[in-house]
């Protein structure tokens, strides 16, 4: 797609005919009080960039004054002169006498993605190196559109700049900001971190948007000498601060469907809910065996359950049964497409936004229970030891006895009192022989909280909570695991003069040396000891050890901090690496196609190869991988944004309260912190610390003060007041009580609230 951008000629046209407004001087501002000397070589790269700007063109000396901006006579000589040196170092051309234009195949030139920030600090990356675009130079350029550049060579002392000649590919995208009517113009204020100009919109064209009313607009037209892009709306999200329309338009800044298409929930309500006893009798019947799911208390989607039986040996069955959801989506059907489009459930403070249609999700595919259900499972041969005796992977048909959440399944193995109370102290016995097993082969074992928000009927957060990992939940991961693990080793391990089929893994790599070696440098201060070289195993187990040490002591929360920044992303491919922190040479996800779209593909891959099928195209399957991760990334994102959002509207109604917590990140212009009663992560600006003037220390994670040594180091402990709350940039910006200077925004200005005491959260592991 071409976004249209018909300036280029206008500009040029201005300069040759003078006609239009002449652009400022070197400092920004129109000179009122006659000539202003500008540096010899300022001007020279002024009059280099307009050229560039122009490449095409031939301009004479009074049109390149003017389209600079030297508008006095006086400094027209200047001009000449630069022009002068500029033609004779062979910088520009002179293609005829007093007749200037930029400099043929200047620079080198290369093709990359542009990077667009609202700071202005743009950029292009070519064959992975970033180099920077200065706003004059960037032909208005989008985030993530495929440009050609020219590539500056660097001066002494200067990083390479690059200039964008031409937009090969506009990436297709949208905007969301709020509507602003004025009397002679409508225009969208962005949102948006990538754009900070605001979006000119047609009066005739707003879908009925009023003033104040949160939107969705995409740029039509961004011309060369206009300052705004011109763009029409796509669609209104409602009132501003209204919170439908709030979530609507974190998942629109992200670009994640916040609505279901017609068509696709049309085809959902096509498909039967009927099970055939021919399709019964294709698989294997658990109908009459043990079987409960255990999920979250609002869950609506079940997509696993578990089922449990004593062998005559004495041996435990347990099966990990898995919706069969492609046994309903077929492949290339609309249903199909939208779920690989989407590739991921979104789940925000207040409401999951399904893969697949809520009559598939929640309903046919739903494992609920007294219903009959198709499945996909892994059935394992468990000895009292949790070893497996065998394995079998195939499709099954269950009927679910009982639906617990993961309170009341605690509650029983807690009591040993209950429903199928024998059943579940028998599976949490097996899950805790596996995670023992799985922590000593050097899986790490990171413990963080996830804050939760009770919300009333108009989405408004009035109390924080922490989902807790007690032995319920991790009953469950242990099996998802063993299940996952299973189901990759039955395609990728094979024998060594076999070639394993195309399969879609779950992999993560080795961490960054850099970090891990920094971890370790840290730590030592403290007195521990960190292991860098040697095995995955010994370096984990040594990781482990040191979260294990620094339980309950100050240090804790930086270390802490640092082990889980020091670790790479999880991600889908066809090549398999293993799972660096589960420490498994095979792993997959196999266990949530309700809500993963690889898991689809896991599972068609399955049951392809079961039948005998040819491995699949590697390059395609690979794409495919490419865009789940990425679309992976985008979900969690648009979930830390609600968080976020929700965040500090709980804490606008507390300004001035005074809390405890700790630095959780370092910056230079200033440090984070995280509220220990609620997670909430303000900022304390660094022009607030008032008292000396401060240094940022990356490599010690702290800033430091000039003349009085004062040191903020990530972990440290510091009590903050809520000083100010916006909810349009979803921000929170802190006090720092114990500051001796005086702060830009006194604190004694503001009433201050109730003490509010520490209240500890456990930790709780980050999703696999």
């Amino acid at each position: 797609m071409k976004r249209k951008n018909d300036g280029g000629q206008q500009a040029a046209d201005n300069a040759n005919n003078k006609v239009g407004t002449p652009a400022n001087n070197a400092a920004g501002k129109p000179n009122a009080r006659g000539p202003r000397k500008i540096k010899k070589a300022v001007l020279a790269s002024m009059v280099v960039e307009f050229l560039q700007q122009h490449p095409k063109q031939s301009f004479n000396y009074k049109q390149i004054a003017f389209g600079i901006g030297v508008d006095h006579p006086a400094k027209r000589i200047d001009v000449i002169n630069v022009l002068d040196e500029l033609a004779a170092s062979d910088d520009i051309q002179e293609v005829d006498l007093g007749k200037y234009r930029a400099k043929a195949n200047r620079g080198t030139e290369g093709v990359g993605y542009f990077i667009r920030r609202s700071n202005g600090k743009n950029a292009v990356v070519v064959d992975e190196e970033q180099i920077m675009v200065a706003e004059r130079n960037s032909m208005h350029a989008l985030n993530g559109d495929k440009v050609r550049v020219v590539v500056s060579a660097a001066r002494k002392g200067q990083d390479p700049e690059a200039r964008v000649i031409e937009i090969i590919e506009a990436k297709e995208q949208q905007f969301v900001g709020t509507i602003k009517l004025d009397k002679n113009y409508a225009a969208l204020v962005t949102d948006s971190k990538f754009l900070a100009a605001d979006i000119i919109l047609n009066r005739k064209s707003l879908k009925g948007g009023k003033n104040g009313d949160k939107a969705v607009a995409r740029i039509t037209c961004w011309r060369d000498d206009e300052m705004n892009p011109r763009g029409e709306v796509i669609d209104i999200l409602g009132a501003k601060g209204e919170n439908n329309a709030e979530m609507h338009a974190i998942l629109a800044e992200f670009g994640l469907p916040y609505k279901y298409p017609e068509n696709v929930e049309k085809a959902a309500q096509r498909i039967s809910d009927q099970i055939t006893e021919e399709e019964i009798s294709k698989r294997e019947d658990f109908r009459n065996v043990t079987t409960f799911t255990i999920d979250p208390r609002d869950a609506k989607d079940f997509d696993d359950a578990l089922s449990i039986r004593q062998l005559a040996n004495g041996n435990w069955e347990v099966g990990v049964h898995i919706a069969d959801v492609t046994h309903y989506v077929k492949p290339g059907s609309v249903i199909d497409k939208e779920a690989q489009k989407r590739a991921t459930s979104v789940y925000l403070v207040d409401r999951t936004i399904p893969m697949l249609p809520e009559r598939l999700s929640n309903g046919i595919c739903s494992l609920r229970p007294d219903e009959e259900k198709l499945t996909f499972s892994a059935i394992f041969e468990l000895d009292q030891k949790a070893n497996v005796i065998n394995s079998r992977i195939g499709r099954t048909v269950i009927k679910s006895n009982r639906r617990f959440t993961y309170e009341e399944a605690q509650q029983i193995i807690e009591t040993g009192e209950g429903e199928y109370a024998r059943e579940l102290a028998a599976l949490n016995g097996l899950a805790k022989e596996l995670r023992r097993r799985r922590y000593q082969a050097g899986a790490l074992e990171f413990d963080r909280a996830e804050v939760r928000f009770e919300i009333d009927e108009t989405g408004k957060p009035i109390s924080v909570y922490f989902k807790e990992s007690k032995d319920a939940n991790k009953l469950i991961e242990e099996f998802m695991l063993l299940a996952n693990l299973t189901v990759a080793e039955s395609v990728g391990k094979v024998s060594k003069n076999k070639k394993a089929k195309t399969f879609v893994y779950r992999v993560h790599d080795n961490p960054d040396p850099e970090k891990i070696g920094n971890l370790s440098l840290i730590a030592s201060r403290f007195g521990y000891k960190l292991t860098t070289d040697g095995s995955s195993r010994e370096v984990n187990k040594s990781v482990n050890r040191l979260l294990r040490d620094v339980k309950g002591k100050g240090e804790e929360n930086m270390l802490s901090i640092l082990a889980i920044r020091s670790m790479a992303k999880a991600v889908y491919t066809t090549d398999n690496i293993g799972h660096y922190g589960l420490a498994m040479p095979y792993y997959t996800h196999f266990t949530s196609p309700i809500r993963r779209y690889p898991d689809m593909m896991v599972h068609r891959l399955l049951a392809k190869y079961a039948e005998g099928g040819r491995s699949v195209d590697k390059l395609k399957l690979e794409d495919e991988c490419k865009h789940d991760s990425d679309m992976e990334q985008l979900a969690a994102n648009a979930e830390r944004a609600s968080i976020r959002y929700k965040q500090v509207e709980y804490m606008k109604d507390r300004l001035g309260e005074i809390y405890e917590g700790v630095i959780s990140g370092v910056t230079e212009w200033g440090f984070y912190v995280e509220l220990d009663e609620s997670m909430c992560e303000g900022l304390v600006p660094i022009r607030d610390l008032a008292d000396d003037y401060y240094d940022l220390d990356e490599k010690n994670y702290c800033l430091i003060g000039r003349r009085k040594g004062v040191k903020y180091t990530l972990g440290d402990r510091v009590r903050v007041q809520v000083a100010r709350a916006d909810l349009e940039r979803k921000q929170l910006d802190f006090a720092l009580i114990d500051d001796k200077g005086n702060p830009n925004r006194p604190l004694e200005q503001r009433k201050p609230g109730k003490r509010h005491e520490a209240k500890r959260g456990k930790r709780k592991s980050s999703k696999r």
